[in-house]
């Protein structure tokens, strides 16, 4: 069957981009066609999110397919909060049969966070296990169960890494671990933090984690000082330094969204030239009509074909 786009852009050596399309808060299909519009010929990829922040949307896989008939390649993504196992490697076959070819494994924001919050969370595998279930159902053809199945779904399985959450020696550990359970590609929490980020990438670098699998570093655009200020108070284990604060600080209200585009752009850049670093996942929240002008300024197009 074929490979993904986004495993051929990263094993022919090209700096990947990815992009995210959060599903809508209910049955409507435009809604999606008119995210996925500005995406098209600008990203390798895009993240289809599955409930994230534990509120109710779209499935993922429904709204990947859209993707598909728009022209996009989806990045599925799965959390653990909400299936059991059975259902899991249900969604994955049928994810696979449709078309679907790469698969974002993760825990998923707990309930609490979001409009159930008296939603039983399932958790019935954790998301490193969850990476090694789609690995051994891909390479070895068996459920979890240990029997076989009819049809492998080669997926190209990626996971999550935040390089800024406590104790932050433990990070680069929690990255082996799910690098060793099969995990091909990483895309990391929204970055910030450079400072702890080179540190990070240089651990990943000195344990030869870097050589084992393709990392895409997260990058949000600020839109304002008040969007900066939550991140930084508000959003578990975002790490928002106090100069990019103060940088926000000293802009006009109205050009606070185009200096925010500028040190992502900035960001880009240097992720470009930093060792171990394979490509950047941009997570342009609701601003999916801004991502052509940031690739664009990034120069990161136009996008490789292979």
């Amino acid at each position: 069957m074929s490979e993904s786009n986004l495993a051929k852009i990263l094993k022919a050596g090209h700096f990947a981009f990815t992009g995210e399309l959060g599903p809508p808060r209910g049955a409507n299909v435009d809604h999606v066609r008119e995210k996925a519009a500005p995406l098209k010929g600008m990203v390798d990829s895009v993240n289809i999110t599955d409930n994230q922040t534990a509120m109710v949307r779209m499935s993922s896989w429904a709204a990947a397919l859209i993707a598909i008939q728009e022209g996009l390649e989806p990045n599925y993504q799965m959390v653990c909060r909400d299936r059991n196992r059975l259902a899991m490697q249900a969604d994955i076959l049928g994810a696979y049969a449709h078309g679907i070819r790469n698969m974002l494994c993760l825990s998923g924001d707990h309930q609490q966070f979001g409009d159930h919050p008296n939603a039983k969370g399932v958790y019935d595998i954790d998301s490193i296990q969850l990476i090694g279930m789609t690995k051994r159902m891909r390479d070895e053809g068996l459920f979890l169960s240990g029997a076989k199945m009819d049809g492998a779904p080669q997926m190209f399985i990626g996971a999550a890494a935040n390089p800024f959450a406590e104790p932050f020696e433990w990070r680069v550990h929690r990255l082996a671990k799910k690098i060793e359970a099969g995990a091909d590609f990483i895309q990391t929490q929204c970055i910030y933090n450079m400072e702890k980020m080179r540190e990070w990438i240089r651990q990943a670098n000195d344990m030869g984690l870097t050589e084992k699998t393709y990392i895409l570093a997260g990058v949000t655009p600020m839109k304002s000082l008040g969007m900066a200020r939550y991140m930084k108070s508000k959003v578990p284990g975002m790490d928002v330094p106090d100069d990019v604060i103060k940088r926000l600080q000293g802009v006009d209200k109205k050009k606070q969204a185009d200096e925010g585009i500028k040190m992502a752009c900035e960001q880009i850049e240097e992720f470009k030239e930093m060792k171990g670093v394979a490509g950047v996942h941009l997570m342009a929240i609701e601003w999916e009509h801004r991502v052509p002008e940031i690739a664009e300024l990034a120069g990161v197009l136009p996008r490789p074909q292979v």
